[in-house]
């Protein structure tokens, strides 16, 4: 192998070991969670299985950066993420006048209400107003959800094109083939103005979600009403369809748009 050659194999291993550290370092943060706001350095090596020395070496560079604050017990998340995080904020929360119609929505219905958008073959969380019950379904904002499953994906796949289809199916336990099955979802869902899903996603769980359109008429997102199947009887879906398209018509009127959103 002549010296170019060595310099770039070389290079390729550089990159990949940068990419590594990355990526390691992404898991030290990911350790830090509400029920977890500190962490040890022995955590932090039983949790990802990196040498004490390597964990270290990581810890001490995310505390140069911000990213990390050392705490008498640990470390703790450093004011560079609370920038990043006030950052993300200040893009991707939803208007105020979104959130209070979700809010009497779930205040009037008693289940919860989540908005989700697309993103490739997954549909993340937005925003979400919790049921009062004890027994609820939770989502968090930021969650990632498959698009293969649940009622929000039969309405978020509205316009989907075959390509797409084909991709989101591919994602699935189900195959390729199972494009064929979404597509009929969402013609289905489309005709009604809502669709239902139950133990499609999470066992024991129903949900009711109908389109949030924008200046184009185009589906930009879905509003949803989820919870103990038991507490979806037949009778009632149909009542918790009309009040969610009065809500997303709402909304639509209002102008709702995400920079997470495809369209965004």
């Amino acid at each position: 192998m002549d010296g170019r050659g060595s310099e770039a194999e070389a290079g390729r291993e550089q990159q990949g070991t940068g990419v590594r550290s990355v990526r390691r370092a992404l898991d030290i943060l990911g350790l830090l969670s509400e029920d977890r706001p500190v962490i040890t350095l022995r955590e932090i090596t039983e949790a990802t299985g990196l040498a004490k020395t390597t964990a270290l070496r990581l810890v001490q560079t995310l505390e140069e950066s911000g990213l990390l604050w050392s705490h008498p017990a640990g470390y703790t998340a450093g004011p560079g993420l609370w920038r990043w995080a006030y950052l993300a904020r200040s893009q991707w929360e939803v208007p105020r006048e979104t959130r209070k119609v979700m809010r009497d929505l779930a205040d009037r219905l008693g289940e919860t209400v989540n908005l989700f958008i697309a993103r490739d073959v997954h549909r993340v969380c937005v925003a979400h107003e919790e049921s009062p019950h004890p027994l609820r379904h939770v989502v968090d904002v930021g969650d990632e959800q498959p698009l293969w499953a649940g009622a929000s994906s039969k309405v978020l796949l509205r316009d989907a094109s075959d390509a797409r289809l084909r991709r989101v199916a591919l994602s699935s336990p189900h195959g390729e083939a199972y494009a064929d099955r979404l597509r009929a979802w969402a013609e289905e869902a489309a005709q009604r103005g809502y669709a239902v899903s139950s133990s499609e996603w999470d066992d024991g769980l129903t949900a009711v979600a109908v389109p949030v359109t924008g200046l184009s008429g185009a589906v930009v997102a879905s509003l949803s009403l989820s919870g103990p199947s038991q507490r979806f009887p037949y009778e009632a879906v149909e009542r918790f369809a009309t009040d969610l398209a009065e809500a997303a018509a709402l909304i639509s009127d209002q102008g709702f748009s995400h920079p997470l959103s495809d369209g965004g």
